[in-house]
């Protein structure tokens, strides 16, 4: 079975996460999130993968390389200009069969069982069949109004007030005939603004499959953290990969613990949490959960961390507090800063001892943030873009 995946958008909406890489590859429990949807893929017997690549895409294609790693084959096709979900799919043509195939997209995270869409794909007459899920709040979202016969009488994308018909939001996700490919121009075309209401104009089917299971994209910031929360919760148990120093601190689980971790006196881990290897943290440090740091990264002593998402060569200073927060890699916060939920901080900051940063504020890669400073809004650096909105 056949499976592509939409990996060309620039992440604006992530931002500052995506300066450095694609959104499909920002980090999802110390690896990829890509990673992880090509590894479900596979699972669910989806060997068989084409990514569609646009902005950096060249990183994706490093670090998946022919996919053999993952138990799976993988081609690429790279878009010259933007085309849209259904024009990139177009582009790769030339890489479908005539069997149907599926379309997710990069910065999906489930669990969904994919093959028995497929399956229901196959016995139904429908040019394409849309994956839905109720979700509380749909204005985000394509909605669908769908009947017994899983036929979609209505989709409407990204609803406003008094338009909202249904709760049914599509995933994104597709299983379509190799016919679909026809009514998709050269040009620059979405499925959903574009395709569906054509198909359906035309008086040709289009039906629902309702999915079961978790589904979210990390499309926003807050989406980020609730896919990590998630996945920390699937946590099994307890694993250790290497050498383990705890000088008299307390850890209970489930944890991931990395190679050459060490763990100061009287300081506590509480799991579900991730560290990744040669990582230190002090004494007297409270790791709390849903929390996950990466690769050498140094906690300072009589700091706290609370289900936060740290990557790589992070360094927190003493008596620093860090509570829902996202911070990219090598950042340096130094002693004495609270740094406060849903605060976003890009790679290569340096904030000074004594500093605030308040709820929901994004630091854009390589700023300083001086000594005592409160942050209230948004922190730019000119060298790079400055939207937040769009893919």
């Amino acid at each position: 079975m056949k499976t592509c995946i939409m990996c060309g958008g620039e992440g604006t909406r992530l931002r500052p996460l995506t300066f450095d890489r694609p959104k499909p590859m920002i980090p999802l429990l110390n690896k990829p999130s890509l990673v992880h949807l090509v590894e479900h893929l596979a699972k669910e017997g989806f060997n068989d993968i084409v990514l569609t690549l646009g902005y950096l895409g060249g990183g994706i294609e490093a670090a998946l390389g022919d996919g053999s790693m993952y138990g799976v084959h993988i081609e690429y096709v790279h878009e010259k200009e933007k085309l849209g979900t259904a024009g990139g799919v177009k582009n790769a043509r030339e890489l479908f069969g005539d069997e149907p195939f599926m379309v997710v997209g990069g910065d999906h995270v489930m669990n969904l069982g994919l093959r028995e869409f497929y399956r229901f794909h196959e016995k139904n007459d429908a040019l394409v069949s849309i994956g839905l899920i109720p979700v509380d709040d749909p204005r985000d979202y394509g909605i669908a109004e769908l009947d017994v016969n899983s036929r979609i009488n209505r989709f409407f994308e990204k609803p406003g007030a008094g338009e909202i018909f249904s709760n049914l939001a599509s995933t994104g996700i597709y299983v379509c005939d190799p016919e679909v490919l026809d009514w998709i121009p050269r040009r620059k075309y979405d499925f959903a603004k574009d395709l569906f209401p054509d198909i359906m104009g035309k008086g040709k089917n289009i039906n629902g499959y309702l999915v079961r299971g978790k589904w979210t994209d990390i499309g926003n910031p807050l989406a980020y953290r609730e896919a990590c929360r998630w996945m920390l919760e699937q946590m099994p148990g307890t694993q250790i990969s290497g050498n383990i120093s705890i000088r008299g601190a307390k850890v209970t689980g489930p944890i991931d613990i990395g190679h050459d971790v060490s763990i100061g006196s009287n300081s506590l881990v509480v799991g579900p949490v991730i560290i990744g290897g040669n990582t230190s943290i002090g004494d007297n440090v409270l790791i709390g959960p849903y929390t996950s740091i990466g690769s050498n990264c140094r906690i300072a002593d009589n700091s706290r961390i609370l289900s936060s998402y740290i990557f790589n060569d992070v360094g927190i200073g003493q008596n620093t507090a860090v509570s829902g927060v996202t911070i990219d890699n090598s950042t340096r916060i130094n002693s004495s800063c609270i740094i406060e939920t849903g605060t976003v901080i890009g790679p290569r900051v340096v904030i000074e001892d004594g500093v605030t940063v308040n709820s929901n504020v994004r630091i854009w890669p390589e700023v300083t943030v001086k000594k005592g400073t409160r942050v209230s809004e948004t922190f730019i650096n000119e060298k790079f873009g400055n939207g937040i909105n769009g893919s």
